[in-house]
């Protein structure tokens, strides 16, 4: 079996259930972070990864890199895609560009995936101060 330290996926993100529920208890809750700084991962990019579920990962691209928990996708398979829940550790990742629509892409974001058991998620200071300092290209 080969063992990669990265997998490339394309990144999809939106609203989850999870997501709206826990804006309940406000955005700086361990609730909204519990259900929002995730990346529901296919099980077979999981095991290329050697990274079983819960345990952290790290989503990159060309805009950013966070730190969230990896979570095994219970959706049908799909090898090479990765979806994340709106919120603070999304918007590190996504594209800032609006392209004249106020919304920025949130869909079809070429990136790599890659084992971080060492590393913590991404505390919500540093995501705030990651976005406030970026500024669109």
């Amino acid at each position: 079996m080969l063992i990669m330290s990265k997998v490339k996926v394309i990144l999809l993100t939106g609203r989850t259930i999870d997501q709206g529920v826990s804006k309940e208890h406000g955005k700086l809750s361990k609730e909204y972070q519990e259900k929002v700084a995730i990346c529901e991962v296919d099980s077979s990019d999981l095991k290329n990864l050697t990274v079983i579920k819960g345990l952290n990962i790290k989503v990159i691209t060309r805009f950013g890199s966070v730190v969230v928990k990896a979570i095994k996708s219970s959706r049908g398979s799909h090898p090479g895609i990765a979806y994340m829940p709106y919120g603070l550790w999304a918007n590190i990742v996504v594209d800032p560009h609006t392209h004249g629509i106020g919304m920025p892409s949130f869909k079809g974001i070429p990136a790599e995936l890659e084992a971080a058991p060492s590393e913590n998620v991404t505390p919500i200071p540093v995501l705030l101060e990651e976005t406030f300092r970026k500024k669109p290209q």
